[in-house]
This record gives structure tokens, C-alpha cells and sequence, in this order.
């Protein structure tokens, strides 16, 4: 949800709600890592009271592709032959498994950095006077004023930065994205000749 973590309480809630009237929950965990980071929770934690889990082992956890599905043995037994009859299946799956692995083993701690990334990058934008959504994990907006959207990428791009400026412009931090990039960033907003509105 643009970045922003849902407190486990209303999640508490939510499901027990869902079960309450005899409805499943599934999480969609695209960036399931990143909130069990910031709110410090584990992994049990972060799922408890949903049926169902899928974690995405790409965006901020690295591997090149994959998610994994988590639930009760029916489930995934349903899910494998669903899989399969929709031509899901792949050969010689081993590598992007051990992509995967690698991604849980060692690329969630490291998610903080991103996250402190995403708040430095956010800061260096107020700086400039630009209204920001203080981020709470690697994923923030900041609001151009609209007669600046289409020099700011001319300006971009010039310093080799591509980027798809919007009035409100999502901006997110990751693995690939270290501290001097990030710099580079934020001096070319800097060099950026005139930001009145």
C-alpha cells in the first residue's frame, strides 16, 4: 500500500472479522519483507490469522523471479494442480530456487537499508521545498507541481537519469540502488534550475 505498514492489531481484526463469517484470508505478501523488518516482527507473526501467503522472492529481496505460495497441505496440493493444468509448470527450476534462497537467507535484514535509504533520499527532497510522504519502509511519493513534470524529465534525462515524472511521482529504493545513486538523485533534483510554482 504505497509502502505503508499496516498495524498487526488491525490485522488481527480484519481476519478475525474475515473468519468470523466463514471467509478465508489470503496475504498478499509482495513486500511482506519489508513490514516484518520495520514493525521487527517473525515471519509467524507477520501471518498469523491468514489462510494463505504468497511472498514475492524479487522486488526488494533480489532474486531475478519467483514467489513462493504458504498454506495447508489441501491448499497447496490444490494449487500444484491448478498450476499445472494452467501450464504453470517449469523445467530445470533449480537455479531460480537457489536465487530464491539466497534472497531469504540474505537479502531481508538488509531491507532496513533500503528502508533508511527511502527516509535520506525523502529528506533531501523536503529539503527542497517538495511536499513528501514521510515513508515508513523503501517506497514514498513526492508532488511536483504540475508545470515542472515534463522539464524535470527533459532535465532528467540529460543527466542520464530516466524516470516517469508525475504530478504525484512514486519513488522506491532497493537492492540495486546504493547510497551514491541515490546522491546522484538528489543533486540532479538540486541542479534542477527553478522550482518555484
Amino acid at each position: 500500500m504505497g509502502g505503508r505498514v499496516l498495524p498487526p492489531a488491525y490485522l488481527r481484526d480484519a481476519t478475525t472479522l474475515a473468519h468470523t463469517h466463514g471467509l478465508r484470508t489470503h496475504l498478499d505478501g509482495a513486500r511482506l519483507f519489508n513490514a516484518i523488518v520495520k514493525l521487527k516482527l517473525d515471519e509467524r507473526a507477520a501471518a498469523a490469522g491468514f489462510d494463505s501467503v504468497s511472498v514475492c522472492l524479487s522486488k526488494g529481496l533480489g532474486a531475478p523471479a519467483g514467489s513462493v505460495l504458504l498454506g495447508s497441505r489441501d491448499l497447496i496440493a490444490a494449487a500444484r494442480r491448478w498450476r499445472k493444468a494452467l501450464g504453470g509448470g517449469m523445467r530445470q527450476a533449480g537455479i531460480l530456487a537457489a536465487a530464491g534462497l539466497y534472497a531469504l537467507e540474505h537479502n531481508v535484514a538488509r531491507l532496513a537499508e533500503d528502508h533508511d535509504n527511502a527516509a535520506y533520499l525523502a529528506e533531501g527532497l523536503r529539503d527542497l521545498g517538495l511536499p513528501v510522504v514521510p515513508p515508513q519502509t523503501n517506497i514514498f511519493y513526492v508532488d511536483i507541481p504540475a508545470r515542472h513534470v515534463a522539464p524535470l524529465t527533459e532535465h532528467f534525462l540529460r543527466r542520464g537519469i530516466r524516470a516517469s515524472v508525475a504530478a504525484h511521482t512514486r519513488l522506491v529504493t532497493h537492492l540495486d540502488l546504493p547510497r551514491a545513486k541515490i546522491d546522484a538523485v538528489l543533486s540532479a533534483f538540486r541542479e534542477y534550475p527553478d522550482w518555484s510554482p
